[in-house]
């Protein structure tokens, strides 16, 4: 440990600067990672034109508000983080310790509860997914998530194409040309080899057979295809999550070290004004 009288060491210096140096370089690379994540959010928000009049209303329960808040908190801690070290900051830094103490410790949690819960979180995504579809017309948030699922995951309904009959629109019983038919978000060629968006290539899909819908439409349903992607990536996802929990201790360690050496050192400087 360090006494009143020990002097200052230039590794000490080294170390501080080292330290700085560290804590800065990874916030930077956090906050830009927060950056994207408002991006994201605010992309979401203007792609489904969230901010016309008609739709300011309902703005507050919009699931894109969840990645604008993550990402601004996301980017408010970090640059906490960088601008604490820079200006060796020890209220910056002290806060920006303990929002990661228990950043970190949430994470650890929900990945113990999601490992302990697999089978109800499948239950729940099954469950998520079917109300999603029957307020398919009715909600544009709902409907935005589950064309950006189908499309990009090529799959449709829960479990198959056909659990859209559960929508009142699509029910095959229902008045109308959306009888028996899928969204345009199911369609193999949504586009069907132009620009513009066809809003009506799933109309009677219900009615093929699965080798003529085929062609067609996506016969698959998301779940499955959810826990493929999952499976076929869980290496990665697994990687990828041990590295950031990693530098996110690291950052911790770091942040305490730093912090305490800038204590240490003014409070030696203190006790050589003191003195003399």
């Amino acid at each position: 440990g360090r006494t009143g009288k020990e002097p200052k060491e230039h590794t000490d210096i080294l170390t501080d600067c080292l330290l700085k140096f560290v804590l800065f370089s990874s916030n930077l690379l956090f906050t830009a990672l927060g950056l994207a994540t408002l991006g994201l959010g605010l992309w979401g928000l203007f792609n489904k034109e969230s901010f016309t009049q008609e739709k300011l209303d309902s703005i507050g329960t919009d699931p894109m508000l969840l990645f604008v808040f993550l990402g601004l908190v996301l980017s408010l801690l970090c640059l906490t983080g960088c601008v604490g070290a820079v200006r060796e900051n020890c209220c910056l830094l002290r806060t920006f310790s303990v929002v990661l103490l228990f950043l970190v410790a949430a994470q650890v949690l929900a990945a113990i509860v999601a490992y302990s819960l697999q089978g109800q979180i499948t239950n729940l995504l099954r469950t998520g997914m079917l109300n999603a579809m029957v307020r398919y017309q009715d909600d544009l948030d709902l409907r935005f998530i589950t064309d950006e699922i189908q499309t990009g995951l090529q799959c449709c309904g829960a479990d198959n194409y056909r659990d859209w009959q559960i929508n009142s629109y699509f029910n095959c019983s229902a008045p109308g040309i959306q009888a028996c038919s899928v969204p345009p978000s199911c369609c193999v060629d949504p586009l069907e080899n132009g620009t513009v968006w066809n809003s009506q290539c799933g109309v009677g899909a219900q009615l093929l057979d699965e080798f003529s819908a085929q062609s067609v439409i996506f016969l698959g349903g998301c779940l499955g295809s959810i826990s493929r992607w999952i499976e076929q990536h869980s290496g990665l996802i697994g990687t990828v999550a041990i590295v950031l929990l990693g530098v996110q201790l690291i950052m911790l360690i770091v942040a305490t070290r730093l912090l305490d050496n800038i204590q240490w050192n003014r409070t030696q400087a203190q006790q050589r004004m003191a003195r003399s």
